[in-house]
C-alpha cells in the first residue's frame, strides 16, 4: 500500500532524517517502522506494571535487621 503524507513539520522531518541516517535505514521504513509503534501494531505490548499494589507491605526479617547493623570490631 502507498500513501501520501503532507504538512510533516520540520522537527518531525529532521528527527526522521536523523534516526534513518543513524540506524541505516530508509526514511520510508523509519516513518512506517514509527507509525506501527505510534499504533501499537506489530508489536507485543509490554506490561507495565508500577507495583502500588504492593507498596508498603514488605516486612523487614530479623535476618535483615541484623544486616544493617555494624560490626563495630571491623570499622577500627
Amino acid at each position: 500500500m502507498q500513501y501520501t503524507v503532507r504538512g510533516i513539520p520540520k522537527a518531525l522531518d529532521k528527527i526522521i532524517r536523523q534516526r534513518a541516517r543513524a540506524e541505516g535505514k530508509s526514511m520510508n521504513q523509519v516513518a512506517v517502522e514509527a507509525l506501527a509503534d505510534g499504533l501499537g501494531f506489530g508489536q507485543e505490548r509490554l506490561v507495565v506494571r508500577d507495583l502500588s499494589d504492593i507498596v508498603g507491605t514488605w516486612k523487614r526479617e530479623a535476618a535483615l535487621i541484623a544486616q544493617d547493623k555494624v560490626d563495630e570490631a571491623l570499622w577500627k
